[in-house]
């Protein structure tokens, strides 16, 4: 994978001006693409399978994949629970595609007894444009990023609600929402990290950075 805008990206406060600790969820998906990223903006990167691989994180990620899958070993290996009460603590948390839908309060097409770890004031719709061969790229304007952000769709959900916690900072241009944020929490419908656009997960260390400032302070 090609790391792009990193030059850019270090000569700016996006960068992380101190080493924090991201976790990303590593039960399913592409966390490797996840991980590049997080440590080519100066994060340490932590694969997090189990419960006490989550203490002492100052963020976390959940990458896309199969949210279902996730969903389902996020309780086998008991992570679940406690990701969940950190979510509802204040711990940043990044979710793209499956990570979106599992950071959403609803979701529209869930398979039988489907959870989410919630936190997001949104509705998702599973797969909302199609299957595999639907998938695609394109570029989109992101609230607080100067120039156009590199985005690309697979088996994508789609945000049919944004509840009044949550704020819209992407949509597509039949109006469709495909990026959210509330609070310390940022969800994508899209991939930045498989075509290496690094600027989401810049804001995202912003967000960290942010809070651990506010917890020394």
């Amino acid at each position: 994978m090609t790391i792009r805008r990193l030059v850019d990206i270090s000569s700016t406060s996006t960068s992380v001006t101190s080493p924090v600790r991201i976790g990303v969820l590593a039960l399913q998906g592409d966390v490797r693409e996840h991980a590049a990223i997080l440590t080519a903006l100066g994060a340490e990167a932590i694969p997090v399978r189990r419960p006490e691989q989550l203490d002492g994180l100052d963020g976390l990620v959940i990458p896309g994949g199969e949210s279902s899958v996730i969903d389902k070993l996020s309780r086998i290996f008991g992570v679940r629970d406690p990701l969940r009460a950190l979510i509802a603590d204040g711990l940043p948390v990044y979710g793209t595609c499956a990570g979106l839908i599992l950071l959403a309060d609803e979701i529209e097409g869930a398979i039988d007894g489907q959870l989410t770890f919630g936190g997001l004031d949104v509705t998702v719709a599973r797969n909302a444009f199609g299957g595999q061969v639907e998938s695609f790229e394109t570029t989109l304007d992101v609230d607080g990023i100067d120039e156009p952000v590199d985005a690309t769709f697979i088996r994508a959900p789609l945000i049919t609600r944004v509840g009044p916690g949550a704020s819209a900072i992407a949509a597509l241009p039949d109006g469709g929402v495909v990026a959210v944020q509330q609070g310390n929490l940022l969800g994508t419908s899209f991939h930045p990290e498989m075509n290496g656009e690094t600027r989401l997960h810049a804001r995202f260390l912003e967000l960290v950075e942010a809070r651990r400032a506010v917890a020394a302070a």
